[in-house]
């Protein structure tokens, strides 16, 4: 199962596709523990190196900006961060 910051991330994505293509050319995202993975233990998952809240991207040939832009949007929703680490802008307006 998804930890939350890694479903909402998910969830946030507006680029990128939730799905667990090969050879697309788009972007895609998958939660590794809740599909590919699903079928194996805890332990078994974690010795494969996937973790619950690991969250896998396939970047495909959309402009870069706007692929980094959709990230940094998903990320500061899911955590109030940017993907640089600085506070969001809600965290800002708040102090």
């Amino acid at each position: 199962m998804a930890t939350r910051p890694a479903k909402k991330l998910i969830n946030s994505l507006e680029l990128f596709s939730l799905l667990a293509n090969i050879g697309d050319a788009k972007s895609l995202v998958i939660h590794p523990a809740s599909t590919t993975h699903q079928q194996l233990s805890a332990e078994e998952q974690a010795s494969t190196g996937v973790t619950p809240e690991l969250v896998r991207l396939s970047v495909g040939i959309e402009d870069i900006r706007d692929i980094l832009a959709d990230l940094d949007q998903a990320i500061e929703n899911a955590n109030g961060h940017t993907a640089a680490g600085t506070p969001s802008k809600a965290e800002l307006t708040a102090q």
